[in-house]
């Protein structure tokens, strides 16, 4: 490997070497002054954009009104601030006349710049600036205290003037709900710092889950344009809308008056759903055994099918006589059926009562009397009904009655005729005597006793009168 060796420096008071290598000191002298030179166009060009670049233009802004604009306030052009407020003055026409100062970076200004009164929120009050719109550089530039009319401007929309825009109705109800979520909330400092510490991952959450919202795009314009129309829908139908708010508030209102008898139910409900929860678990339980009855039931079934289809004909035709003893009982109107009758028993008892006491005290009196015929009523219901055909119960022999009546007005004469009798004739076959007879004396006595009756010897009749 081939090496070189330094060169040997020349012997002190050597003559220095001659050619091309002597015009080395003339080269160096000025590659000194290069940085020196560098460093004054830097500290120009600096100062020319420090304090050459702070002239700028002014220039006045025709607005309706001042929006509550101060000197001072910031102008900016895309959220970059350009320039300030330097005078606010009131023309002859009562409109705002605002001087502002544009820096020089950005003037002159073009014809067709706009100027707009903007604020950070709608909450703020006296928070406001300018923004403008530059127009476009081909066209008119605009001249140092140049005029923008009021056709250029546009003012800040406030909070109050979005209020007026809505109905009485509306604004109270939206004065409602805010004096209610203010009332809930009231007290809930402390609770609502501890969901600001989970706010940062919601965020975080609330972007991912727009992330994979949007992921199908098609999906989700097809979804944007069906929301759009339900809203244009139910925007269509505002006062149906108003009335449902206001209701919902009344609704509302009442469940809350009832916070004791609510908070009383929720406190009893967690017993009820235990209660249910035990009937839940027993309903296999009860379900098996209704397995059971409705298999034990089967052979049943299809006798009570026939049973049925021959009850059928028996429904039919009682309907109309079950539907005419109903209207027996309850007929529509007044004083026509058995149930007005019974309801007026009561007063008709009442009214007899008074109306003839002297009747009601001879019937008390005439009890004892008719008492003794209470036994003889089987005897006098079977005289009456079939005219003495029944004057007594069924005998040993199977006869029914021993007394028959007798109409001797005619007897059977000769060649079949009838020849009329008298008196004496009627009554040669009756017999007397037999007068105090006891109840059921007409029969053979029972072997029990129970008849000929005496009611323990209460009744004045002769029981050894048998037949």
């Amino acid at each position: 490997m081939a090496t070189t060796s330094p060169p040997t420096p020349p012997a002190a008071g050597a003559p220095a070497p001659s050619g091309p290598g002597r015009a080395a000191p003339a080269r160096a002298g000025w590659t000194r002054w290069l940085p020196v030179a560098a460093l004054a166009l830097l500290i120009l060009i600096v100062a020319y954009l420090v304090f050459g670049g702070k002239g700028g233009a002014s220039y006045h802004l025709v607005f309706a009104e001042a929006d509550q604009l101060v000197r001072g306030d910031q102008v900016q052009v895309g959220g970059v601030p350009v320039g300030s407020v330097t005078d606010i003055s009131l023309r002859k026409d009562y409109k705002a006349d605002v001087t502002i100062h544009v820096d020089g970076s950005l003037t002159p200004l073009h014809a067709g710049t706009t100027a707009q009164v903007r604020t950070p929120s709608l909450s703020s009050v006296a928070n406001r600036y300018v923004l403008l719109s530059p127009g476009p550089n081909n066209n008119q530039k605009l001249q140092d205290g140049a005029t923008l009319p009021a056709s250029a401007t546009s003012t800040v929309t406030d909070l109050d003037q979005l209020f007026n825009t809505l109905n009485p109705k509306t604004r109270k109800g939206l004065s409602q709900f805010i004096q209610g979520t203010a009332e809930q909330y009231a007290g809930a400092g402390s609770a609502l710092g501890k969901d600001v510490e989970y706010f940062p991952p919601f965020l975080g959450s609330t972007s991912h889950f727009f992330g994979e919202l949007v992921r199908d795009q098609g999906t989700f314009t097809h979804f944007l344009v069906e929301t759009a129309r339900a809203v244009t829908t139910i925007g269509a139908r505002q006062a149906q809308l108003a009335d449902l708010i206001e209701n919902s508030n009344k609704t509302f209102q009442a469940i809350g008056s009832q916070q004791t008898q609510l908070a009383q139910g929720l406190k009893a409900l967690p017993v009820a759903l235990r209660q249910g929860n035990h009937t839940f678990a027993e309903l296999p339980t009860t379900f098996g055994a209704l397995k059971e009855l409705v298999d034990a039931s089967k052979p049943t079934s299809k006798p009570l099918v026939t049973l049925f289809s021959h009850l059928r004909g028996l429904v039919t035709t009682a309907t109309p006589t079950v539907h005419n003893l109903n209207i027996g009982f309850s007929q529509p109107g007044a004083n026509n059926d058995l149930t007005d009758l019974v309801r007026a028993l009561p007063a008709l008892a009442k009214t007899l009562e008074s109306a003839s006491p002297a009747s009601v005290t001879a019937l008390r009196e005439s009890v004892p009397v008719s008492a003794f015929f209470g036994p003889y009523s089987p005897d006098l219901v079977g005289g009456l009904r079939t005219f003495g055909g029944g004057g007594a119960y069924y005998d040993a022999n199977g006869h029914y009655a021993r007394v028959t009546p007798v109409l001797p007005d005619f007897t059977l004469g000769e060649n079949n005729t009838l020849v009329p009798t008298s008196s004496a004739q009627a009554f040669q076959s009756l017999q007397t005597g037999e007068l105090r007879r006891c109840p059921g004396a007409a029969t053979q006595p029972s072997s029990d006793g129970s008849s000929p009756f005496t009611d323990e010897g209460k009744l004045t009749c002769d029981p050894s009168e048998t037949p």
